[in-house]
């Protein structure tokens, strides 16, 4: 299961020795979360069925419109993925293992982004809000991962004041701050931050 697909996903799936990717959930249309889709082929090839790709039907709609050839065949192309719209809970099983997911919406400036939640993890990649009637999905988390985009206020991402106000309330027992900009270092970031929050990295990885 694969949360977006960057423009540099080929590289992380081959630094990161994925051997397969069934299913792809987005969190929304945004060119930084969707223009390595097609990368995903060889896994297409590889076990001979389509990829899931789920998101809201805003998100689902804009991803067959910039990626038609990836959902409709074209010009003799097999299509490679197959469209599952979200709404407030769905499954995603392979064999006999089951991961149940949450999706709620959050702000992210001028649109809505999905927040996903499974196994008491949140996952927040990028949002400035979220509306008090879904704060109930962030409650007794194991891990938070959540955007905290830079240290000034920004129209469409949380900064680390917003993150660290957050964090204070919901008390989650791990929570690593993710879409870090250039204004971070890593090394004065994670020397100024609680324990109980890191800041992500390429390769990052943790057991649930």
């Amino acid at each position: 299961m694969l949360l977006d697909t960057s423009p540099d996903i080929k590289d992380q799936i081959r630094k990161n020795k994925i051997q397969n990717v069934d299913s792809v959930i987005y969190t929304h249309e945004h060119a930084d979360q969707t223009y390595g889709i097609f990368e995903l082929r060889p896994f297409f090839w590889k076990n001979k069925k389509k990829i899931d790709v789920y998101g809201q039907k805003r998100t689902i709609n804009k991803l067959k419109k910039n990626f038609d050839f990836c959902f409709t065949p074209r010009h003799g192309y097999t299509p490679i993925m197959r469209a599952n719209i979200v709404k407030n809970s769905f499954h995603i099983k392979k064999n006999k293992n089951i991961i149940k997911i949450n999706a709620f919406e959050v702000q992210h400036g001028l649109i809505k982004a999905t927040g996903y939640l499974f196994n008491k993890i949140a996952y927040l990649s990028d949002c400035n809000n979220i509306d008090k009637k879904n704060i109930k999905y962030l409650e007794n988390l194991n891990y938070l991962i959540i955007d905290c985009l830079r240290f000034k206020k920004h129209p469409s991402h949380f900064n680390l004041s917003d993150v660290l106000i957050l964090v204070k309330n919901l008390n989650p027992q791990k929570t690593i701050l993710t879409n870090l900009h250039v204004d971070f270092d890593y090394k004065k970031l994670k020397s100024i931050l609680p324990k109980n929050i890191i800041p992500a990295y390429d390769g990052l990885s943790f057991n649930f």
